[in-house]
């Protein structure tokens, strides 16, 4: 699948790929806006603010000037007891209270067992409270939970949680990789991602399982209509060709990212089995972009790093994602200890930070989990 004119792939050097590192990376639940007037789905739409806007480095992928209107239609409808289609009430409401100015929300999905003291969610919203320009975003953190215990267990923590009630499925066993409630979990997060761009919201969707030591809207580009994280940046030299990471991206509220949403729920179709949406969204990406003309930016793990390509220098890094683990235990043991090394890093003078002596602790019990060295 080629993924036509338009701007290349950014070049970087050759590194070793972790091939079967995204089936794991996936984690349960995961810039100044520019836009063109046809792309506007709702109103008041504006611009995210300018304390969000990208440094101007980023790579975007799309399809040349001529490339046809977006073609939502054009993939084949879902099974129906694969498209889950929900009413969602009151969700209208609460985006409106939750988004920004701009009609930008920041979306994450959480079970029971998530929210319990001192597990992920508590690990997720510290980083937001001790992170360099990031303490206002969490006024703007919308926590999607899937049952009455996860809803009870957000709300005494978060001001703003939705509960979507899955009563078809156990979902405190979907924080257990390939289980049934697992795979499910991954398609249920789409379609309230549908409706908050339907309704005119952008949104940056983050797995739970994710510490956030700086504000990641920097480093999105203004011209995306979607930006995802990867495995590894460095495994193949064009972006594109590298392995999505479905736990952290952004959606622009365009006609091209309604279109790709659409598209990706309705390929579930075409895959034996029962594969979880990031195994679908890395066989048809480039079809995002050849056949509906979507701009894609795939996001450097420089940056939005994870436990697949560890980044150690907390001088750069945005964002940390505990992928490439199996194990909600190994998860928190790793997490903590970042988020103490960011702790003793923030403490520093200016003059001790261009030393580098502090540096993150690597995820040793992730890497355990996974049988790396």
């Amino acid at each position: 699948m080629g993924m036509g004119p338009g701007f290349g792939g950014k070049q970087l050097p050759q590194g070793s790929s972790h091939a079967v590192s995204f089936l794991l990376g996936a984690a349960l639940p995961t810039a100044l806006l520019f836009f063109l007037a046809s792309d506007r789905l709702g109103e008041g739409f504006s611009t995210i603010s300018s304390s969000w806007r990208g440094n101007g480095t980023a790579t975007v992928l799309q399809t040349g000037a001529g490339a046809a209107a977006p073609a939502a239609d054009r993939a084949a409808p879902a099974h129906p007891a694969q498209d889950h289609e929900v009413e969602f009430a009151g969700l209208t409401e609460l985006l409106s209270k939750v988004a920004t100015e701009d009609r930008t929300v920041i979306l994450t999905t959480v079970n029971e067992v998530w929210t319990r003291p001192n597990s992920l969610l508590d690990i997720f919203l510290g980083g937001f409270r001790d992170g360099e320009d990031t303490a206002n975003l969490v006024n703007h953190v919308l926590i999607v939970t899937v049952d009455a215990g996860s809803f009870q267990g957000c709300k005494a923590v978060h001001p703003h949680c939705y509960l979507l009630e899955v009563k078809s499925f156990d979902m405190n066993r979907a924080q257990t990789f390939g289980t049934r409630e697992y795979v499910e979990m991954t398609w249920f997060k789409l379609s309230i991602q549908l409706r908050a761009l339907e309704l005119g919201y952008n949104f940056l969707y983050t797995d739970a399982d994710i510490l956030w030591l700086r504000n990641p809207f920097h480093r999105i580009s203004v011209y995306a209509d979607m930006s995802c994280s990867l495995d590894n940046s460095k495994a193949k030299p064009v972006l594109l060709d590298n392995e999505f990471n479905g736990g952290f991206y952004y959606m622009k509220s365009t006609s091209r990212s309604v279109a790709v949403i659409k598209y990706w729920r309705a390929a579930r179709a075409r895959f034996e089995g029962n594969p979880i949406d990031q195994v679908v969204l890395n066989t048809i990406k480039h079809e995002f972009v050849s056949e509906l003309g979507a701009r894609i930016q795939p996001l450097e793990t420089e940056y939005i790093s994870g436990f697949c390509d560890f980044q150690e220098r907390l001088d750069r890094v945005c964002t940390v994602h505990a992928n490439c683990c199996m194990g909600l235990e190994n998860k928190v043991h790793d997490l903590n200890n970042i988020a103490a090394d960011w702790r003793n890093y923030t403490r520093l003078t200016p003059e001790e930070r261009r030393k580098g002596d502090i540096k993150a602790t690597a995820p040793s019990k992730c890497r355990k989990s996974m049988g790396w060295a």
